[in-house]
């Protein structure tokens, strides 16, 4: 049940990226949820572990990390429709 749970706050975090931001992550949910457990780890590493803990998470690093993840994405894809 735990995995489950840490796959449903790692999805809400990843929207709330995209949400902030106003762009999506492509993949829909699936992308959400990677969006949300990668956007942790980054988030994690950059400000540490602080701030109210979900399912494995905590949530004001992920979300940062998630909305920094959002603009490397949004500017990766940018450029890449550009060069095609």
């Amino acid at each position: 049940m735990g995995f489950i749970w840490s796959l449903i706050i790692g999805g809400i975090i990843g929207w709330l990226g995209g949400l902030v931001i106003g762009r999506d992550i492509p993949g829909g949910v699936i992308g959400n949820i990677i969006a949300g457990f990668i956007g942790a780890f980054l988030g994690s590493l950059i400000l540490g572990d602080w701030g109210p803990e979900v399912g494995g998470f905590y949530l004001i690093p992920a979300i940062i990390g998630a909305i920094l993840l959002t603009l490397i994405v949004g500017f990766l894809m940018k450029s890449m429709k550009r060069a095609a």
